[in-house]
């Protein structure tokens, strides 16, 4: 038994390297829950509900981030490990569908839900690393652990009203997030070893990468589907095109240099494991966070393009590109140690639009935005255009 369980582990074969289809068909799932998310916002963008809407986009994006860190840790060309990750891909189809109740009736569903795909995965692993690699076993046991502490909150908030269950699973997110920070510490277990896990960076960028393009691709799927219910004069037929191109900038800004980098220092580094963390456990999470807001925002600017804009919507219109900024600004620097100036300028050119709010429309602040969208990707272009050193 304990050498067919090590046929389940990645190795550093060309074709175990690469995303395999089980993991972009366990990514669709998502598009899914991206959607359920953006509607619910899009539709309700009052204080609570965006509060409930950062707590959501935390607990999508964890389980994504970890199954994607053990998909990287296994073989998924293995009967065995594909049944577990269509298990979760079940999983997240029943998350999708609850997510829009999640503060509602549908709490403890939803609760249940992740907890269940959380520590499922990790036992899994477990099985998996039993009596083949120890330190790799013991590594997921603290990761159980830290599972089922979680767990309880989020349960637990389950049962309550909102106020408590914000705050509840507020904390069970704080556990969440922290483990990984703190190296999985458990009294009696000690810390998990530095570069404990065989990380392969060439895996974990191109799997983050192509959820960024899902959820660019969610973007232009609500985007699309907005434009055909308003499309009813010049002014949103230049809305529409104007959030088309913010979505290739974003595309252009996140690949045209960073991507390729991100990967060649995940790859190359001889702490894969703390780079990892540090480039796409936490780096990616204010990237995608920043697209779903950008689709939030073209969602008012297309359905109310010529009313006068307010602090709420402006919120989702420029908050959306900040977070995108800011994430790329956390990844390049991590990456090449230098801060890109062409990032920082389109922060305060965003920061200069929302003086803009109280004298202009939506679409003048969702045109704005994309404009500094433009200017960034150009001014990085030309930046790096002579020598892959220059600053940007």
């Amino acid at each position: 038994m304990p050498v067919k369980r090590s046929n389940w582990l990645r190795t550093e074969e060309p074709d175990q390297t690469s995303a395999s289809f089980p993991e972009l068909f366990f990514d669709l799932v998502f598009v899914f829950a991206l959607v359920q998310l953006s509607h619910t916002l899009a539709s309700d963008f009052g204080p609570t509900a965006v509060l409930e809407s950062v707590l959501l986009v935390l607990a999508i994006w964890w389980v994504w981030i970890n199954t994607t860190w053990v998909t990287n840790l296994l073989h998924t060309g293995k009967e065995a490990v594909r049944l577990m990750l269509f298990c979760l891909m079940f999983g997240g189809v029943l998350l999708a569908l609850a997510l829009p109740e999640a503060f509602g009736e549908h709490g403890l569903m939803f609760a249940l839900i992740y907890c269940a795909m959380q520590v499922g995965r990790s036992l899994f692993t477990l099985y998996a690393y039993r009596g083949i690699d120890d330190a790799s076993f013991t590594t997921f046991v603290r990761i159980t652990l830290w599972s089922l502490a979680s767990a309880v909150f989020w349960l637990a908030g389950a049962l309550m009203e909102l106020e408590g269950r914000i705050a509840l699973w507020s904390l069970a997110l704080v556990i969440d997030y922290a483990s990984p920070a703190v190296r999985y510490a458990v009294p009696g277990l000690g810390k998990s070893p530095p570069e404990t896990l065989d990380v392969s960076g060439e895996h974990m960028a191109e799997r983050c990468a192509l959820f960024v393009i899902i959820c660019l691709g969610e973007t232009i799927l609500t985007t699309g589907k907005n434009a055909a219910e308003h499309m009813n004069s010049n002014t949103t037929f230049a809305v529409f095109c104007s959030a088309f191109l913010s979505t290739g900038f974003m595309w252009w800004i996140y690949f045209h240099h960073g991507q390729a980098d991100a990967a060649d220092k995940a790859e190359n580094t001889s702490r894969p494991e703390s780079v990892a963390h540090n480039l796409f456990t936490y780096g990616h999470l204010p990237i995608i966070a920043g697209i779903i807001l950008t689709a939030v925002g073209e969602d008012f600017s297309l359905s109310h393009a010529q009313e006068d804009s307010s602090l709420k919507n402006a919120l989702a219109m420029i908050g959306g590109p900040i977070l995108f900024l800011g994430g790329n600004i956390w990844v390049k620097m991590a990456v090449a140690r230098k801060i890109p100036v062409s990032h920082l300028a389109g922060l305060v050119l965003l920061a200069v639009t929302a003086v803009l709010v109280p004298f202009s429309s939506n679409y003048v602040i969702q045109i704005t935005a994309t404009a500094v969208l433009l200017v960034v990707a150009v001014w990085e272009y030309w930046a790096l255009r002579p020598a892959r050193g220059a600053a940007a």
